[in-house]
């Protein structure tokens, strides 16, 4: 059962950290070509403003969605309950 917890830990940890790392690549190619956009047609700033906000909204709504399936298997895993089951 300690591998199990173990496994399950070392899980979340990956999940959580991907999941920040890919959201963090996502937000830094997203502002800059927001900028790079902004740069060169100025008149359409606003427009491309408000599209950027709503894709970091996006990303960060799949941050979040990893970290809440990453507590779940954190302080509610239901490999434990199988295994007890199993034993």
């Amino acid at each position: 059962m300690d591998i199990v917890i173990g496994m399950t830990a070392i899980s979340v940890a990956i999940l959580i950290g991907l999941g920040a790392l890919g959201v963090g690549v996502g937000m830094g190619l997203l502002g800059g070509r927001f900028l790079e956009g902004a740069a060169r047609q100025p008149e359409l700033a606003p427009m491309l403003r408000t599209q950027m906000f709503l894709v970091v909204a996006l990303l960060d709504a799949v941050a979040m969605i990893g970290v809440g399936i990453a507590l779940y298997f954190a302080f509610a895993n239901p490999f434990v309950g199988q295994l007890q089951g199993a034993l």
